[in-house]
């Protein structure tokens, strides 16, 4: 015990420039995974940066992007293949969540524009949890010695103890309020130790309201405008395009800034949870 502290505390003692070194050497070593390990990460990496591409082309190149993306891949297409077009439904809402500038949140939206608020929640729920099933499993096998290379072995297992104590209440409770990203809690919920029983429980029951809240959402922005589908760029006036688009990046912009306050949480109540830990007697 002595010598683990004396390490640390020489490790405290480090220069700025040193630690930083240190981590991006840790960073780059994969050495201690196994190829199918490192194949979900570089997965992970790859990911992140497309999404960071979208998001720039989002908002500083063409702000109706997005919603021309949702109707010509996913509203036009699910609508035009009728009762086949659930089908289609399901595995867009499932494959959505592996691109944060296309949240499941904005999926939701779509079902309303679909199937109206009814049927359009209904569907929700089930793609919500195809989303949650797959985004859990992906990062299952990869997240995890991802996420300890960034914010450490130690910061991991504090949330560990976390989600033990109040797992299946913390799915519910995040899947419940709309604005909570629900793919970020997804994979969170797989780097995690949480069972997937308890999960897929939590993540059924919170659901529930945040797939009609979107799902009305949806409904009332198409009615608005008095809308039909297919959807038709070429006919469709160009302020009409401008005012939906912009309703769909305000959902996103409420998503992303909710994800930053997610993180600003996590760091203070790891920091809080850590320095609890030291307090308590061994």
């Amino acid at each position: 015990m002595q010598e683990k502290n004396k390490t640390s505390g020489n490790n405290e003692k480090q220069p700025f420039s040193t630690k930083i070194k240190n981590y991006v050497k840790n960073l780059l070593d994969f050495s201690q995974f196994d190829i199918k390990t490192i194949l979900y990460i570089i997965l992970f990496i790859i990911l992140i940066i497309a999404s960071l591409v979208l998001l720039f082309f989002i908002f500083f190149v063409d702000s109706t992007i997005l919603y021309r993306f949702v109707v010509e891949f996913f509203v036009n297409p699910v609508y035009n293949l009728g009762v086949l077009g659930i089908f289609l439904f399901i595995a867009i809402m499932a494959v959505q969540g592996l691109l944060v500038p296309l949240p499941s949140e904005i999926v939701l939206l779509a079902t309303g524009m679909i199937w109206g608020w009814f049927y359009g929640g209904i569907m929700g729920i089930i793609g919500s949890m195809a989303a949650g099933l797959l985004c859990y499993y992906i990062s299952r096998r990869g997240g995890r010695p991802l996420a300890e290379k960034f914010v450490g072995t130690k910061a991991i297992d504090i949330a560990d103890d976390f989600i033990g104590k109040h797992g299946m209440t913390a799915i519910v409770v995040t899947r419940f309020i709309p604005f909570i990203p629900f793919d970020v809690i997804s994979y969170t919920s797989g780097i995690v130790d949480i069972d997937i029983k308890k999960y897929s429980i939590g993540t059924f029951i919170g659901s529930i309201f945040r797939a009609f809240f979107y799902a009305s959402l949806g409904a009332l922005l198409f009615m608005r405008e008095n809308l039909e589908l297919p959807l038709d760029f070429d006919t469709l006036p160009l302020d009409v395009i401008i005012d939906q688009s912009n309703y769909f990046n305000m959902i996103l912009l409420i998503i992303l800034g909710a994800l930053a306050l997610m993180i600003i949480f996590y760091y203070v109540l790891i920091k809080t949870l850590e320095k609890k830990r030291r307090s308590e007697p061994e």
